[in-house]
């Protein structure tokens, strides 16, 4: 029998179909196939392996397969024995790649640019020191695509509204198109010097509208739910596909979104009103400077959610896990400090209410690219 033997460290031959099998099944399996804070990127801890194991009679495998993948979900890092490295394909394929692969924007100078809401992305994680379990993990879900579903829904206008709370567990972006040259190159580094407000995912090939790190199989002109395209800085129309737009010599860039919170936030107890009332989340121009870069220079944006006072510190405990969505609050209350005026009268979204018994929060925002670029 083909399969994999005892060391995890070692490897029997397989097929390339029973690869392929294996690398789909493991996919598929993951909790949001995201890889969980304080641990190594692409690893599970013992926990989070029995959570897997354990719905994987709901996937309707035979017995064989079960097997397989209770035998891929043996420890692989001997630097950490309370992990399980389960999507490194190097401890069971070899020369395997990883092809795993929201609002979101395209913006361009003198060719038309695009800004499009939210994008549902699988991301695969760097290192980051924080607590060993990811805050408020969602169930695996018993088909394993979820978001391969969502985006087919807004490939077919299905779905057309913000995906604040949709896919919860999953990482949203935001995505940034522009032509290839001296503006892209200077949004590249606008992201690495504005890491809060620009969490860069992923950056795909010049021309192409397909990811390759994150969300395999997307396509980013027809898969988000509206976009927006700017000419010359300016808005020039918002359209649900951007096919007969995109440049032929662009590049996209994936930036996280705060709505990847949003699953944590609510099994944590915290409401999101925005959510609740079917709205997008408002967005404010600030009075905080972001970190020039060549030609782009200009003030982040921020988004708002009215926060119960005795749930703010537990909000700032849960978004501060996702560095790659915005991380924690930029500002907690008192939203003149940050220079905004009037929270009924927000630059982009919904406004809502704050009650007396709420504060305003605010995190870094992916919509800070338009008023910049």
């Amino acid at each position: 029998k083909k399969g994999i033997n005892n060391n995890p460290m070692s490897l029997e031959r397989l097929s390339s179909e029973d690869r392929a099998r294996n690398w789909e099944l493991l996919r598929s399996a993951l909790p949001a196939y995201q890889p969980q804070e304080g641990s190594p990127a692409n690893t599970l801890t013992d926990a989070e392996k029995e959570a897997v194991l354990s719905v994987l009679t709901e996937l309707n495998l035979g017995p064989r397969e079960v097997e397989r993948v209770e035998k891929l979900l043996r420890p692989a890092v001997s630097n950490h024995p309370d992990m399980v490295d389960i999507l490194d394909p190097a401890t069971w394929q070899p020369n395997a790649q990883d092809d795993s692969s929201e609002d979101t924007e395209l913006i361009t100078n003198t060719a038309p640019s695009i800004v499009a809401n939210k994008s549902l992305l699988p991301c695969p994680g760097d290192h980051m020191d924080a607590p060993p379990a990811w805050h408020g993990a969602p169930s695996i879900p018993s088909n394993g695509l979820i978001t391969q579903s969502f985006r087919q829904q807004v490939r077919h206008g299905l779905f057309t509204g913000p995906t604040n709370s949709q896919c919860p567990g999953f990482l949203q972006c935001n995505l940034v198109v522009l032509p290839e040259g001296p503006h892209a190159f200077d949004f590249l580094l606008f992201c690495q010097r504005n890491k809060k407000a620009c969490p860069l995912i992923e950056v795909c090939d010049v021309g192409s509208p397909h990811p390759h790190g994150v969300a395999r199989g997307a396509d980013l002109r027809t898969d988000v739910p509206k976009y927006a395209i700017y000419r010359n800085g300016k808005l020039e129309k918002e359209v649900p596909d951007v096919t007969d737009f995109w440049p032929e010599r662009s590049i996209a860039f994936l930036i996280g979104c705060s709505f990847t919170c949003d699953g944590a936030l609510q099994q944590a107890g915290i409401r999101l009103r925005s959510a609740e009332q079917n709205k997008n989340v408002p967005m404010y121009k600030t009075n905080l400077d972001c970190r020039p870069a060549g030609s782009l220079r200009g003030k982040m944006v921020v988004s708002m959610k009215p926060i119960k006072a005795l749930d703010v510190a537990k909000e700032v405990e849960v978004t501060s896990q996702f560095p790659q969505a915005h991380g924690g609050p930029v500002c907690v209350g008192n939203p003149g400090a940050i220079g905004i005026a009037d929270l009924d009268s927000p630059d982009w979204g919904e406004a809502v209410e704050v009650k007396s018994d709420e504060v305003p929060v605010f995190h870094a925002c992916g919509v800070t690219p338009q008023s910049v670029l």
